[in-house]
């Protein structure tokens, strides 16, 4: 996915756990757990608020957009044809 979640590093920096991120924005630590290890496909508004929030950060600070190279093409000689 070409969306990144960098909550991880946001953590390290502000030294705070998972745990706690879960208990001050009322999120289960499931959740949040999906969320940092990229395998959510989707983010309420509210979240994203309520976890800027408590990190006292942007939105743009937790997403990043990393686009994903284009595969080289494939060539076939008429050898292989």
């Amino acid at each position: 996915m070409a969306i990144v979640v960098k909550l991880d590093d946001l953590l390290h920096e502000r030294r705070m756990t998972l745990t706690e991120l879960a208990e001050r924005v009322d999120i289960t630590l499931a959740n949040l757990s999906i969320l940092k290890t990229g395998k959510a496909r989707a983010i309420r508004f509210s979240t994203l608020e309520a976890i800027c929030g408590a990190l006292a950060c942007q939105p743009g600070d937790l997403l990043e957009f990393r686009a994903e190279p284009e595969p080289a093409p494939i060539h076939v000689t008429r050898s292989e044809v």
